[in-house]
């Protein structure tokens, strides 16, 4: 093709000039009609869910069993100022015998109890970042004291074996016994525990000494040569806890955060404004950081600990929470440290009652009993995990017949599930309470389990708008 004219070019490059402009203000325009559009379309408002009418009708039992659990807590504190004070004027040795290296007397505490006769149960308390750094301290000067004096050195520990964990009805939760253990670094078959032992406390120190929280998980990184596994590393931190006589969340080392939150509650999480009502529908993490919660505020007649996400989500989505003044919990099946911590706090502040909602199966009831009486693996620390006389709402084996539950919804037992079911009618948290016992003789007897989603074969809100409102007017929990 024969080259353009200079006169064709120069053509050619006007017109592309008297165009550019044009262009320009055209796509500006576009751009300025997107922007207005993205300003002026109308944003979907969430959905308000008033009172229910009905709801000084339902929730008529569940305010007095509110009133009596404030009744009985009053009585408690008094009690527990008298003693303090007759204690005080009669000048007795106090019940706690000190354990803790660094000898204050909330620290480590080991309480007798009538029901344990001669025994006594070692129990940890909150401390502060200083504190816990003295204990640190404390630990390896005596550390450093053995090896200059060429022993080697040894750490004495609680035992928080099995044979060591005691179930107290005075507490009404699983305890650690007094049973203790020593870790020598002389010793072959104990060098690297004892070894892993003092690189925790190194480490957890450097934390405090920076004023952070870290995750088990970036622990285990630290020293993956030394630890291998990260089961080794968490089970050091429990006996870190217990040696320097502190909780566990004390050492600023926490787990993920896997529990939810949403309803009539709000507080202030490190500084921030947090309203559980205004968190969408999914709600709010419980926080691993509990002790960074302050302020708590709330109108919620109870508490609803409900074992499923699914069911969570059914009630944070129908916004049951507004129509029946509540705070909705789950912790999504097994309940996290958080989760526990966190709900032993709602209600020794709130002063509210918890009602269970779990699976109609041995596993729901354990997961109860978890959040009651504790866990074995952090029986040092009960006294901030438990939270006692949880009400056992649902799904329970009697509503399998009384609700009519479709034969198709009914599941049956597995051995396993028939065998864990036996061993809790052995428990003593259960068999202290003689309604939950003969819950649990149904389910053992029909082999039949259930879940929660169940409900949904009569409706996918049938939970929220039929099943609850029901239990809450009849004031059908256990």
């Amino acid at each position: 093709m024969p080259p353009k004219s200079k006169r064709a070019t120069s053509s050619l490059a006007a017109t592309v000039a008297r165009r550019a402009p044009a262009q320009a203000e055209s796509e500006e325009d576009l751009d300025q009609n997107a922007s207005t559009a993205s300003t002026t379309r109308p944003v979907a408002k969430r959905k308000q869910v008033q009172l229910a009418d009905d709801a000084d009708l339902v929730l008529a039992k569940c305010r007095e069993l509110r009133d009596d659990l404030r009744r009985q807590s009053a009585k408690k504190d008094d009690e527990s100022d008298y003693a303090d004070v007759s204690a005080s004027e009669e000048d007795e040795t106090t019940l706690a015998t000190l354990s803790s290296p660094n000898k204050k007397s909330r620290v480590g505490e080991t309480k007798p109890l009538a029901s344990l006769k001669s025994q006594t149960i070692v129990e940890v308390t909150e401390m502060n970042t200083t504190e816990v750094m003295e204990g640190i301290e404390h630990v390896a000067i005596n550390i450093a004291k053995q090896v200059l004096g060429k022993r080697g050195f040894q750490l004495d520990i609680p035992s928080r074996a099995s044979s060591n964990q005691i179930y107290v009805p005075e507490l009404d939760r699983i305890v650690l016994g007094d049973k203790r253990g020593t870790r020598s670094f002389l010793n072959v078959k104990e060098s690297r525990k004892a070894a892993i032992t003092t690189r925790v406390l190194q480490l957890i120190h450097s934390v405090l000494l920076k004023r952070i929280h870290i995750t088990k998980r970036d622990l285990f990184y630290t020293d993956v040569k030394l630890f291998v596994d990260q089961s080794e590393s968490d089970g050091v931190l429990d006996d870190v806890a217990t040696m320097i006589g502190c909780t566990r969340s004390n050492l600023h080392v926490v787990a993920s955060d896997k529990g939810l939150v949403v309803g009539r509650i709000s507080f202030y999480e490190d500084g921030d404004f947090i309203d559980c009502t205004k968190m969408g529908v999914g709600g709010k993490a419980i926080p691993p950081y509990i002790d960074k919660i302050e302020n708590i505020q709330s109108d919620a007649e109870f508490v609803l600990l409900v074992e499923k996400e699914a069911a969570y989500m059914r009630m944070a989505e129908d916004r049951f929470y507004n129509r029946y003044p509540c705070i909705v919990i789950t912790a999504k099946g097994q309940p996290d440290v958080a989760t526990r911590m966190f709900l032993s706090r709602l209600t020794a502040e709130l002063k509210i009652p918890v009602l269970g909602l779990v699976d109609s199966d041995p596993y729901g009831l354990k997961i109860l009993s978890v959040y009651m009486s504790g866990s074995k693996n952090m029986s040092y620390d009960s006294a901030s995990l438990t939270t006692p006389d949880i009400k056992w709402l649902g799904l329970r084996p009697s509503d399998l017949n009384r609700y009519d539950l479709p034969d198709q919804c009914r599941l049956d037992m597995t051995e396993n599930d028939i065998k864990c079911g036996k061993e809790l009618l052995k428990e003593e948290f259960i068999m202290k309470n003689p309604r939950w016992m003969k819950e649990l003789e149904i389910m053992v007897k029909t082999k039949k389990k259930a879940e929660i989603q169940a409900l949904s074969s009569f409706g996918f809100q049938y939970i929220t708008e039929e099943y609850l409102p029901r239990k809450l007017r009849e004031g059908d929990w256990i």
